[in-house]
Order: C-alpha cells, then sequence, then structure tokens
C-alpha cells in the first residue's frame, strides 16, 4: 500500500471538501487528529495538527501545508466540471489551460495544498 499524506489545519473541514468536492470516500477518521481518504487508488492520509505527523521535528520545525507539490486526479470533461468546483468555493491556483498533452486546472483544499484535475487529450 502507498498514500499520500498532507497537512491540513481542520481535518473535518478537509474531509467535507474531499468527500464533497472532489468525490473521495471517507476509509477511516480518528477524531480530530487524522483521516484516511480513497479516490480510485490514491489513498490520502489527512493530518490535523492534532496528528504525531504535525508535531515539530528535533530541529524544531513544524510541518505545515502548502507548496506546489500536488496529488493529480484524472478526470472527463474538466470543463463541465469548473461550474461546481467554482460554485463550492474553491480556490483556483491555476486557471484552467491547454497544453499539448490535456487540460489542467488546480485548486487548492482549504489548508492551501494543491490538487490539479487533469484531462488528457
Amino acid at each position: 500500500m502507498s498514500a499520500v499524506r498532507y497537512f491540513v489545519h481542520d481535518v473535518q473541514e478537509a474531509i467535507a471538501f474531499y468527500r464533497d468536492v472532489l468525490e473521495f470516500e471517507l476509509i477511516a477518521q480518528y477524531g480530530p487528529a487524522m483521516a484516511i481518504v480513497r479516490h480510485g487508488s490514491l489513498t490520502l492520509w489527512l493530518a490535523g495538527p492534532r496528528s504525531s505527523a504535525s508535531q515539530p521535528t528535533a530541529e524544531g520545525e513544524t510541518p505545515s501545508s502548502g507548496g506546489w507539490n500536488r496529488i493529480v486526479l484524472i478526470t472527463e470533461d474538466l470543463k463541465s466540471r469548473l461550474p461546481a468546483i467554482e460554485a463550492a468555493g474553491c480556490k483556483i491556483r491555476v486557471p484552467l489551460r491547454t497544453g499539448p498533452g490535456g487540460s489542467q486546472l488546480v485548486i487548492q483544499d482549504p489548508s492551501g495544498n494543491c490538487i490539479e484535475l487533469f484531462e488528457e487529450g
């Protein structure tokens, strides 16, 4: 099994975003500290401030959300999904673009983590 971990500000808010906007399935929740969601073969661990993974390192650095690393969800008919994404209040980090491999849209979850929606073509 492989998984990706995202640090989030609020686990409940993250669950709602991934479940309701991006159609992930909630697999497990460990109180307010952490949750596991799945979309196809992607398993995503949502680690809140109370999770052990969010504790400071020996050097004093605290893991945090955001940045440009991202998961990529392959989707169909991206253009028709855009109105629902906008209606959900998603922050769009990179607007819909088309390149040689297809179209992409980069949105952010409520904690600032990037999600790329990609349509081949």
